[in-house]
């Protein structure tokens, strides 16, 4: 099975925050993002798809159609371990992250689903096959909402059978006080029994950080995520030690070594590598390995759950998949058969590869002309 071919394309969609219609001065309903697909074609006519995120978007898919392509044209698919050595060496021998790592992403999730179609598995079960289903969180909490919505929003949430939400923190307006009352609107919400996940995307530096984790320790946290500005390592480390909260990271980490920075500062009690945007499941494997050595468990964030969750269910450190409602839509348009959640686990389809079945008219009607 050789490479013969790499298509990339922009696709744009819009999702619906719940609850939010008419109801939140100041905010808009729909939230417009941005995202990359790419298409990998063998000599025996196999296409296998990859998808990474919005950033950076047209200069991936330079990267994808004008470097990569030359670089692994005539390479067989299953030599996995080859593919990456080449694009590393040539493309990226001083292990930056960023649009290389995102363009890696996209055609390595690409050449495992190839794989899986021509051996009729799925790719969770070509890495272990640790599990046939995972546990999924959902992510509502977007700053939009306001006190009494986000409560309400919470409740919808669990009605549907989900046991865990994430919200986001470092909220455009109060600050930190902000945030403690947001987390205990929730947890009044909907109980002790539910887990409860915190994402500050980067945005509190360590003195913040540490207020907010004081004042919400008695709130049961399932773990901040993402809490310090560029996931500092060693003030990671300083606030683990600081609160009892968990805290996790990495969904935006290009590659193993910066893990491993996680790893020997005792930064992280949960890893978090995104197949979208680490490169692909060949060097999400390796992060999964390399959090087992530690014994720490492997979760999703940075969404993409039809992707990363074949990852949690091959190997058998991985635990709970981000359900994020964005990434969410991009499933259920793209694909006609998209797995959705049930009593808040969602079974890994028994099909080939992805398992996941092109849309072609919501292919086409999604995809932006690049200027």
């Amino acid at each position: 099975m050789i490479i013969q071919d790499i298509r990339a394309s922009l696709h744009g969609f819009s999702i619906e925050i719940p609850l939010l219609e008419g109801r939140v001065q100041g905010y808009g309903r729909e939230e417009q993002t941005h995202f990359v697909f790419c298409q990998v074609e063998t000599d025996e006519g196999i296409v296998g798809y990859g998808l990474t995120g919005h950033f950076l978007s047209r200069a991936v898919i330079v990267a994808l159609e004008q470097h990569v392509l030359p670089c692994v044209k005539g390479m067989d698919v299953r030599d996995l371990e080859k593919i990456h050595q080449r694009v590393w060496k040539k493309l990226n021998p001083r292990a930056m992250s960023g649009t290389i790592s995102m363009a890696l992403s996209c055609l390595d999730i690409a050449l495992w689903d190839i794989i899986g179609k021509a051996e009729g598995r799925s790719i969770s079960a070509m890495l272990g096959g640790a599990r046939d289903k995972v546990p999924c969180y959902v992510t509502f909490g977007f700053p939009q909402y306001d006190l009494d919505l986000l409560g309400e929003a919470a409740k919808l949430h669990v009605s549907k059978g989900f046991r865990a939400l994430k919200s986001v923190v470092a909220v455009d307006k109060g600050g930190w006080r902000e945030d403690v009352r947001r987390v205990k609107a929730i947890r009044d919400a909907v109980g002790s029994d539910i887990d409860l996940m915190i994402d500050a995307n980067y945005l509190f530096n360590p003195v913040e950080a540490r207020y907010l984790c004081r004042e919400i320790e008695d709130c049961g946290i399932t773990w901040f995520e993402e809490p310090l500005t560029q996931n500092d390592a060693r003030a990671l480390a300083d606030l683990r030690r600081s609160t009892k909260i968990p805290l996790a990271a990495g969904q935006m980490e290009g590659h193993r070594w910066r893990m491993r920075e996680f790893v020997e500062h005792q930064s992280l009690d949960i890893l978090q590598p995104n197949v979208t945007y680490c490169g692909g499941y060949t060097e999400a494997r390796k992060i999964a390995h390399l959090a087992q050595i530690y014994n720490m468990p492997i979760a999703n964030g940075g969404g993409w759950p039809l992707f990363n969750m074949h990852l949690l269910a091959g190997m058998m450190n991985g635990w709970i998949v981000e359900w994020h409602l964005g990434m969410v839509a991009v499933g259920e348009t793209l694909f006609t058969d998209a797995p959705k959640p049930k009593d808040g686990f969602i079974e890994i389809p028994n099909r080939p590869g992805l398992g996941l079945t092109l849309d072609p008219d919501a292919f086409r009607e999604t995809r932006v002309a690049l200027d």
